[in-house]
């Protein structure tokens, strides 16, 4: 008889537990997403996207960290920001890490008063599944609270200091970039090395070998390289012209309508990668507070990613293969892909996309299957992939087929994300954070 009634109370709490908390976890994907909008609608460059994101988990990932032993606090992993004090004593940490997410890029993404109709929506949202008015006031308020404390430790990483800087002024010589048509826009962010890294230690600490060296002889191997990027172009096979637009991401192209310029907004690299995310921590199951840290890991990935990439791309300043082929091969050719306005070597897809794919890899499985539906709003398929890492693959070499990058710089960046990706696997295992399912 007793052990009936326990099977009967074990059975009643699990039919009858809390459904709001329940509900919870599916507000995160969308909380992000709105994150994502606001940076397309601002044309964020890939590196301060990435920036953006980690921030914003940050503090989501802190609050969910105190509240529940299991996962390991960031500040434990990095000395980004300070440990998050909260006085409150009732109040519901999962709406406030959700919150969180909304608040602090309302208060650091420029556009962020946008994301204030998205705060309404989840505020009526959480009425509609139960939680009390009361309840929910207070979670805002230690959301608000935290959220101020992470903006202070961002404000000091060397972002607001990027506008004093100087200018960037393109190497002089055949070899090193030069702004490309059809905007011939500056360089951006030249000094991005600068920023404070979140898990690893420096933006110097996965240079990858040196690329391979610029010379017009038609039988030197930078020439072939240059060559190698016109055929592709030339020959492109429908699956391929589908791949490179599928990972473009850039967040402006620009098209030109004759003396007019249209521009076209899209998503970031970084910002794809965080969709992802979402997609494999919702089809995991995970419940919010694992949501909560692979979103924050995927995203810090991505941000000390961009800046080892573009350390690298302002050392070597490597001029792009629309410039090479225009001036030696072919004056008439333009790649399938608008060369984004940024010295090439190494690319920077292929150094994020490799080192968030490891470490989603950890997190979440090798071959972790999933439907990747990031390029819908911009009228293109749903695409299915095997695995993290068969999409990284495919984000890598999307690069040669759109002819914006030589293959060295793709394989080499490949090893630079991977190098780098280890790295923090090796930190998150040190610091014990395990496998999210």
């Amino acid at each position: 008889m007793r052990r009936t009634l326990l099977f009967l109370l074990i059975f009643a709490q699990s039919v009858f537990a809390n459904p709001a908390k329940e509900e919870l976890r599916k507000h995160l994907q969308p909380a992000v997403f709105s994150v994502t909008m606001v940076m397309i609608h601002d044309v964020v460059n890939p590196p301060a996207a990435s920036r953006f994101y980690t921030y914003c988990l940050l503090g989501a990932h802190e609050i969910v960290a105190r509240n529940n032993k299991q996962i390991v606090a960031p500040t434990v992993l990095t000395k980004s920001i300070n440990p998050v004090s909260i006085e409150a004593k009732s109040y519901d940490y999962q709406i406030a890490a959700l919150y969180c997410i909304l608040e602090t890029g309302r208060l650091i993404i420029p556009s962020g008063y946008m994301l204030e109709e998205d705060q309404k929506k989840l505020i009526i949202a959480l009425l509609r599944e139960g939680h009390s008015q009361a309840t929910i006031d207070q979670s805002i308020a230690v959301a608000q609270d935290v959220a101020r404390k992470i903006a202070a430790d961002a404000s000091t990483d060397g972002y607001l200091k990027l506008s004093t800087r100087l200018r960037y002024r393109p190497k002089k010589g055949d070899g090193f970039w030069y702004p490309t048509p059809p905007g011939y826009m500056e360089g951006v962010e030249p000094h991005w090395k600068t920023i404070r890294p979140v898990l690893i230690d420096s933006c110097s600490q996965f240079i990858p070998i040196p690329p391979v060296e610029f010379s017009k002889d038609s039988t030197s191997t930078f020439y072939k390289m240059a060559k190698e990027v016109y055929d592709v172009g030339k020959n492109l096979t429908e699956q391929q012209r589908f791949i490179a637009s599928y990972w473009d991401c850039n967040p402006f192209a620009i098209n030109t309508s004759g003396h007019m310029n249209i521009g076209f907004k899209k998503i970031s690299p970084g910002g794809h990668w965080m969709n992802i995310t979402g997609i494999a921590t919702t089809k995991a199951n995970l419940d919010l507070d694992k949501g909560i840290m692979v979103h924050s890991l995927a995203a810090a990935t991505l941000m000390d990613a961009f800046i080892s990439c573009w350390d690298e791309k302002y050392r070597s300043s490597r001029v792009r293969p629309e410039t090479v082929i225009n001036r030696s091969i072919d004056p008439q050719w333009q790649p399938l892909l608008q060369t984004p306005p940024f010295p090439e070597y190494t690319s920077g897809h292929s150094v994020i996309s490799t080192a968030v794919a490891e470490i989603l890899t950890y997190l979440l499985g090798d071959n972790f299957a999933f439907r990747d539906d990031t390029e819908v709003i911009f009228e293109l398929p749903t695409r299915d992939f095997r695995s993290f890492r068969q999409a990284s693959e495919e984000a890598a070499i999307s690069r040669l087929y759109g002819g914006i990058h030589y293959r060295d710089a793709i394989e080499n960046g490949q090893a630079q994300g991977k190098a780098l990706g280890a790295f923090i696997i090796e930190k998150l295992k040190k610091a014990g954070v395990k496998a999210a399912i």
